[in-house]
């Protein structure tokens, strides 16, 4: 009988750029989504100056050395209490080691995170039709039906470049 390497959960610092490397690895192989985790990385400065932020975490799993899960998340501060809540941005697990409890782990950790921060809560977006995301969200969580918008920045981003008249509205 087999068992699988035990699974060991860091928290990435500024030391830690290979590590962010290998996370973004995996989400490029996970979201099969090359243009937004492979072909404009940033540079070892931004990474470190990224994993020192104190509103920034990413988060690894791994097993027998290999990075098999991880997420990125940040801590946004509100301003109508004070009080904080933790964005879950980017979870990915390889597919060898879905169904294993990795995202699960990685969640309770940035549960911990959270809590010792003070964090009121911590929440998530699941693309309809990924079936596995929502029922893993919606067996640690309350489900809200949201919906989610992207605004164009000028200048920045498809949706910018598709306006060839620059009509911004003006305040």
């Amino acid at each position: 009988m087999s068992t699988a390497p035990p699974l060991a959960i860091h928290r990435l610092g500024p030391a830690d750029t290979a590590g962010m490397a290998a996370l973004l690895d995996l989400f490029q192989q996970v979201f099969d989504d090359t243009e937004s985790y492979g072909s404009k990385r940033p540079g070892p400065a931004y990474l470190r100056s990224l994993l020192g932020s104190d509103t920034f975490f990413a988060l690894t799993a791994t097993a027998a050395g290999t990075t098999v899960g991880g997420l990125a998340a940040y801590e946004l501060r509100k301003f109508e209490q004070e009080r904080s809540e933790i964005y879950l941005y980017d979870l990915a697990v390889a597919d060898t080691h879905r169904r294993q409890g990795v995202a699960t782990a990685l969640i309770r950790a940035l549960q911990g995170i959270a809590a010792e921060r003070g964090a009121y809560v911590i929440f998530v977006q699941a693309d309809l039709g990924d079936d596995p995301a929502i029922a893993l969200y919606t067996g640690l969580g309350v489900r809200e039906d949201v919906l989610h918008f992207d605004i164009a920045v000028p200048g920045k981003g498809a949706e910018a470049d598709a306006d060839p008249a620059g009509s911004w509205p003006s305040r």
